[in-house]
């Protein structure tokens, strides 16, 4: 048999160190009663203190706050506990860290990248990921950038506005720059210009931006180098949505008259809102001013017609009333 002999447990016994050796050496005040039927004064009963227990099952991050070091030290730093536990996995990871271990050194890289103190516990609300990323991984990436000619304020940036830019491979990194600069047909810097302007576009699927590419060729009709111009100018066109490209194209081209040359030259009216330009356009038409040809008296850019606050498009634009305004629009 396997079992031990009742000879060999009382050896264990007698070779046991002397407890008592080791109770002298210890202070009596941080001892608890060895036994819970063993009767203590109310001045002992006070100064025992028993460590807290971490829940058995939780549906929130919270609950571990006041038990576990890390998601304390990440709630002081600013990160919200409730929208990272919405992040699939990321309650999970976050209580498998040590802070002093594996957060640590994240949280210094972020801030050598340029991440601001105050900005560190936004940022891992919207990205917890990182905290368990390679350091060595992170560190080859932001040397890409470097190599590519990217400032440390722009990456700073580019980072800031994409949490998630630097989870990608240095190959994924390099294979969506070449795709912008060769769809697009972009110089090197017109092309580090565009994604320091719109770094999530390093980090989002390429389908929906090749569908507007195609959108704007296809279906608005124009040329190659009229899309460079708008995109360039606007980066925001390839992330939008189809169907409010194209209804926004139909109402400026064929409702205003807006030809395609003086689309490419003010795109920034497709981030516009459709309610905003035809509200405005059709107060203008209402007054006789709807003038948006550059050769014609009394032009109105379309800069003008969709940037300026209501007040300043009425009385310099439109040469109106807020009140007159305010009226014409309830007879919509």
């Amino acid at each position: 048999s396997n079992l031990p002999s009742v000879q060999q447990e009382q050896a264990k016994v007698e070779t046991l160190p002397d407890l008592n050796a080791k109770i002298l050496d210890e202070d009596w005040d941080d001892i608890p009663p060895s036994s819970a039927l063993e009767v203590i004064s109310e001045e002992e009963a006070v100064q025992i203190v028993a460590e807290p227990l971490l829940p058995i099952q939780s549906s929130t991050l919270r609950d571990y706050v006041d038990h576990s070091e890390t998601p304390e030290k990440l709630v002081h730093l600013g990160v919200d506990l409730s929208q990272v536990e919405k992040r699939q996995k990321a309650g999970q990871l976050l209580l498998t860290l040590d802070f002093e271990k594996d957060i640590k050194k994240i949280l210094l890289f972020l801030k050598d990248v340029g991440i601001e103190d105050n900005q560190l516990g936004p940022f891992l609300t919207k990205n917890p990921y990182i905290l368990a990323e390679d350091l060595e991984a992170l560190e080859t990436r932001v040397a890409y950038l470097k190599s590519k000619k990217f400032g440390k304020s722009e990456i700073a940036q580019m980072v800031s506005r994409a949490p998630y830019l630097l989870l990608f491979s240095v190959e994924r990194l390099d294979n969506r720059l070449g795709f912008f600069k060769n769809e697009l047909g972009l110089s090197v810097k017109k092309t580090k210009d565009l994604v320091i302007r719109l770094p999530r576009l390093l980090t989002g699927k390429l389908e929906p931006v090749k569908e507007n590419l195609q959108v704007c060729q296809i279906e608005l009709g124009f040329q190659r180098n009229e899309i460079q111009q708008i995109v360039y100018k606007t980066p925001k066109i390839l992330t939008a949505s189809k169907k409010r490209l194209k209804q926004t194209f139909d109402y400026l081209h064929n409702i205003m008259g807006i030809p395609h040359h003086m689309l490419t030259r003010f795109p920034q009216v497709f981030n516009s809102k459709l309610l905003r330009i035809r509200e405005r356009h059709m107060f203008l038409a209402f007054l006789g001013r709807a003038q948006y040809d550059p050769a014609q008296p009394s032009y109105i850019s379309l800069d003008q017609l969709v940037s300026l606050p209501d007040e300043v498009f009425c009385t310099e634009i439109a040469k109106a009333s807020m009140q007159d305004f305010e009226n014409f629009l309830k007879t919509l």
